[in-house]
């Protein structure tokens, strides 16, 4: 029987293996709750998952990099308010706008993190019941050209786990004709909106597509035992992707 590694124990792809050559960089703030779920995702996914300190200066020189989930900063101010601030933001800013073109996730408290740093368009605040809110949710596919979504179909529907308090995603009128005309919603919420976002909208990507947010955790579908129903693996197609940008697959 093969034994199931411990949390913080995080096994990795065959040394020399293609895939062990992309470095995927792990961002953690004070507050973050979702570092080492994200980071053993990569690994899962084969990737070298690397550690990055919001106080840091340098990328490390990653090819990608994950903002994960949590409570930056307690979200004092606005969820994701303070952390924008953060030394590490500023380059990630600057590598996500550049020729290169850093694919950069935000997820949850890291969507949040990228709309306050005005790399993605809109807001977040409280769900419109005004709970916080954990289940398993069903999400549509609706742009699947990004770095973060090209190994899935278009329409596909997936499962991941949601958790959020600050989830409900807003925008002018404008911004929202814009997001939809331009395909920049990359998921949006099936079989009931969550938490009042508007149309539905559970991620978006920016014009370039390597910057993509959602606030649902494909970081906890990557493992068979582990996601939802105990089976599902739906949100290993987020590093899948990323990694097929990176070796030139997409």
């Amino acid at each position: 029987m093969t034994e199931t590694p411990l949390i913080g124990s995080y096994p990795s792809g065959p040394a020399g293996a293609p895939l062990a050559g992309a470095r995927i960089g792990v961002v953690t703030f004070p507050g973050t709750l979702d570092d080492r779920d994200a980071a053993r995702a990569v690994r899962v996914s084969g990737a070298t998952a690397v550690e990055l300190w919001h106080a840091d200066t340098e990328l490390a020189d990653v090819d990608a990099v994950i903002i994960p989930g949590g409570f930056s900063y307690g979200d004092y101010l606005r969820a994701g308010a303070i952390s924008r601030f953060a030394p590490l933001m500023g380059k990630i800013v600057d590598a996500a706008n550049s020729d290169a073109k850093l694919p950069v996730l935000g997820i949850c408290n890291g969507f949040q993190i990228l709309t306050e740093a005005h790399l993605l368009p809109g807001s977040m605040i409280k769900n419109d019941h005004l709970k916080f809110l954990c289940r398993d949710q069903v999400l549509r596919v609706e742009n699947n050209t990004t770095a973060w979504t090209n190994a899935y179909a278009a329409g596909q529907d997936i499962t991941v786990p949601l958790k959020n308090q600050d989830g409900q995603y807003i925008a002018d009128e404008k911004t929202l004709d814009a997001l939809e005309a331009e395909g920049l919603v990359t998921f949006r919420y099936m079989g009931g909106n969550p938490n009042g976002s508007r149309r539905d909208i559970a991620g978006i990507s920016n014009a370039a597509g390597n910057v993509v947010g959602l606030m649902p955790h494909p970081e906890h579908a990557v493992e068979t035992g582990y996601g939802p129903g105990h089976t599902g693996t739906d949100g290993l197609g987020f590093f899948a992707s990323v990694l097929n940008t990176l070796l030139g697959g997409k």
